[in-house]
């Protein structure tokens, strides 16, 4: 038994059990809290944690766990165990004042999602940014530190490393610059993933504005009528974080978003092109990390986010080794790959040659492009379009305002090099301290630290689970294509937050054991990042 688990003495188990009977259809496990651990504090001073007293709270909704005085509690992904800050390796040695200001910029958004997260930022404020003491004693006396597991409790995961990369290009079509960077098309509708009937069949829906609204009741032979049009549902891809399936608009039918290869062959007259670049592979690249730069001749940079992906599956092409098997497994999730690292993977982290690209944890091969990808009125003689790219998910950009600093995150935030993740927003909310446990590409000395999860990815799924921001520049390039180690998560919740509403069945999640159909999929469900069922 490791220090960040709690040993619970036989009594203690069997009285949890008895409660557990007694209270299952209307009580979570935060009827077996204990106190919460005693905060460290190391170092700080007294007039430090004068300013971060908590303020007595509201009682939390019947049902729920509370941080700081649950021991654990899971979701469907994940399960959370209370651990003190003096057994988080690495905790006593950070500087904090490094992560200092993107908490603060989380800040500006929690503010608006609760009461206990209104209050910790507020006395966050009062804090000294550039005293380490001073922001530790904040955090270990507003937050409870809970250990992510994933479902079957186990504590490793994987942490990759993503950065901002940057292109040559133009803002007009003309070689080399061939490769248009698209705007999010205006003809993308959306529809609701909940809101749709199970099973397979042919269903009638309208379009409200960007919306498809499934209209109940009507038989195929209504669809024909003016207005409605008919959404085959075999064909939708429903597992997308977001709940939301991108659809257009082909004669009377609702049909998916087209894929890469129909939009690098027939163009995207409905989305407006941004810029153009030289290189396909680039291009690539950069919709995998999901923002990037746009240098132009003149010296001018055109910063660009994500906008939009078309809804199709992410399925990248992998490299192989030696021995012709993917040096990566992938489990394709819809829109989205799990990575998996095994025992004994020696995958070549640092290989970055002519035939393969590294980037966010998994080898791509190179592709050939065959000729530039077809731009709505323009196309070089004789070239046979198409990037050689057969990945059928593809990412539109926007163009951010300001070219300086960080890019903006999933969470509407700049993101900081070093100190900035990209997570799984249904077992890591978006705006919340997490302390990473990994080590160093290449050198593989500890890389231990408090970051901020602002971001997510396509390939970004589990509990145990971070992508990390190391910046722009060729050394974050070079570092995040080469970063693919194991790593450990602390998350730290606020004092009283109520999260993870428990199961009402009978059901006890044991390891190895049935997940409880009646678990919450996210640990604090949030319309727009993690949106339970």
């Amino acid at each position: 038994m490791t220090a960040s688990q709690p040993h619970w003495q036989p009594e203690e188990r069997l009285a949890c059990a008895l409660r557990w009977a007694v209270a299952a259809a209307i009580a979570s496990l935060a009827g077996c809290a204990v106190p919460p651990p005693a905060a460290t504090n190391t170092g700080a001073a007294a007039t430090d944690t004068a300013s971060t007293t908590t303020a007595p709270r509201t009682p939390p909704p019947v049902g729920t766990s509370v941080a700081g005085q649950a021991r654990t509690f899971s979701t469907q992904l994940a399960t959370y165990t209370s651990v003190g800050f003096d057994s988080v390796p690495g905790w006593a040695r950070d500087d904090f004042s490094e992560s200092w200001p993107a908490f603060l910029g989380s800040c500006k958004v929690l503010t608006g999602r609760g009461a206990e997260w209104k209050d910790v930022c507020a006395r966050a404020l009062k804090v000294d940014g550039k005293s380490n003491n001073a922001i530790r004693g904040f955090f270990e006396g507003e937050f409870s530190a809970y250990q992510i597991r994933d479902d079957d409790r186990r504590p490793d995961g994987v942490v990759t490393g993503y950065f901002e990369p940057e292109i040559a290009g133009a803002r007009q079509y003309g070689a080399p610059f061939i490769y248009p960077v698209y705007g999010q098309p205006e003809d993308m509708l959306f529809a609701d993933a909940r809101r749709l009937p199970a099973g397979n069949g042919t269903v009638a829906a309208r379009v409200d504005g960007r919306n498809v609204v499934v209209q109940t009741g009507l038989s195929t032979r209504d669809m024909g009528a003016p207005g409605l049009y008919a959404l085959d549902l075999s064909g939708i891809s429903r597992d997308t974080l977001d709940r939301k399936v991108r659809l257009r608009v082909e004669g009377k039918q609702l049909l998916p978003y087209y894929t890469r290869e129909e939009i690098e062959t027939k163009g995207a007259p409905n989305a407006k092109v941004l810029a153009f670049v030289s290189s396909a592979t680039a291009l690539y690249e950069m919709q995998i990390q999901g923002s990037g730069r746009i240098r132009m001749a003149n010296g001018d940079i055109v910063r660009v986010a994500y906008a939009e992906q078309n809804g199709q599956p992410f399925r990248p092409t992998l490299a192989q080794a030696s021995n012709g098997k993917p040096r990566s497994p992938v489990k394709v999730r819809g829109s989205s790959i799990e990575l998996q690292l095994d025992d004994g993977d020696e995958d070549d982290v640092g290989a970055v040659d002519s035939g393969t690209i590294r980037t966010r944890g998994f080898t791509l091969v190179r592709p050939v492009a065959s000729g530039p990808v077809v731009v709505p009125g323009r196309r070089a003689a004789g070239a046979v379009s198409g990037s050689g790219i057969k990945d059928p998910s593809y990412v539109f950009f926007k163009e951010s305002a300001s070219p300086v600093g960080g890019p903006v995150g999933a969470f509407g935030v700049p993101l900081s090099a070093g100190r900035s993740i990209a997570v799984d927003p249904r077992s890591t909310p978006l705006g919340y301290p997490v302390f990473v446990s990994t080590r160093t590409p290449g050198s593989g000395a500890p890389m231990q630290r408090l970051t901020i999860a602002q971001d997510t990815g396509g390939a970004i799924r589990g509990a145990v689970r971070a992508d990390y921001f190391f910046g722009n520049g060729q050394q974050a390039a070079t570092n995040a294509r080469r970063m693919k180690e194991r790593g450990q998560l602390w998350i730290l919740l606020p004092r009283g937050l109520a999260v993870a509403q428990a199961a009402v069945s009978s059901t006890i999640r044991t390891r190895g054991g049935p997940v409880g159909a009646d678990l919450p999929q996210c640990l604090v469900p949030s319309e727009g990042s993690c949106v339970d069922d």
